[in-house]
């Protein structure tokens, strides 16, 4: 387990799936935890954090610059810095690329990566002001290798990728580490809704024939934002089951 004790975190999307993993796994590790995602609920921060002494839900749409302003403030007022930013938020709007409108290209994009930009824009000013800061950007294995009628998808995954490796390369002389977490298929909302026969497909495309579990990601993303991993920056961790070998 790593040790994020004394340690501020943002998660996005941390009300389900891998967000919700990530951010209970920041608050076993010893981190404190502001959860941004479109709706939240006093049952959500009282599951993770009884004592709710650690945990701070706020409701957010990332792709809202006002509302990420606002929702920054409010960590900072309640935390008084932060260490740690994770960009976990995402959505999808599939279709293959000749049918797709621009409408579901852009609001993919805007929720995706502009939500990323946004919440990076806000949060790397004060991390640069401590001289220290943790940004961990959940992507994609299909950003690395494409992906059938998710070309919206696919390239704002990407497009975050990019920008970790610049912002890794800006921050680094500010002891600020900035990297990609990769998953593949992973146990959640998402997959429990495929066909059984589609999924078994994914599944056997896999080297380790199974799909991850949201802890398994959530591990690596610990991993990343912890002090162990001080001088890796700029990298893409791929957390596949092998699919990315």
């Amino acid at each position: 387990m790593g040790n994020l004790t004394g340690k501020f975190a943002i998660v996005t999307g941390g009300s389900r799936g891998i967000g919700r993993a990530i951010a209970r796994r920041f608050l076993d590790d010893g981190a404190s935890v502001a959860i941004l995602a479109r709706s939240t609920t006093p049952e959500l921060a009282s599951e993770l954090d009884p004592s709710l002494q650690r945990i701070l839900p706020i409701g957010c749409d990332i792709s809202d610059e006002a509302q990420v302003k606002s929702a920054v403030a409010s960590v900072i007022k309640r935390f008084g810095r932060i260490d740690i930013l994770v960009n976990n938020s995402g959505i999808t709007k599939d279709g293959m690329f000749h049918k797709m409108s621009g409408t579901d290209f852009e609001a993919v994009f805007r929720v995706n990566f502009g939500g990323a930009y946004l919440l990076c824009k806000e949060v790397i000013p004060i991390m640069r002001e401590q001289s220290y800061g943790r940004i961990v950007n959940v992507v994609s294995i299909s950003a690395i290798g494409g992906a059938v009628g998710q070309a919206n998808y696919v390239a704002s995954k990407a497009a975050l990728i990019g920008l970790t490796k610049t912002l890794a390369k800006e921050g680094g002389v500010k002891n600020i580490t900035v990297n990609c977490v990769a998953p593949g298929y992973t146990n959640t909302d998402m997959i429990k809704g495929m066909p059984p026969d589609v999924l078994s497909k994914f599944i056997n495309q896999v080297p380790m024939k199974r799909v991850g579990e949201p802890e398994e990601i959530a591990s690596a993303v610990s991993f990343l934002a912890s002090d162990d991993a001080s001088y890796i920056t700029g990298e893409c961790l791929s957390v596949s089951g092998g699919l990315a070998a």
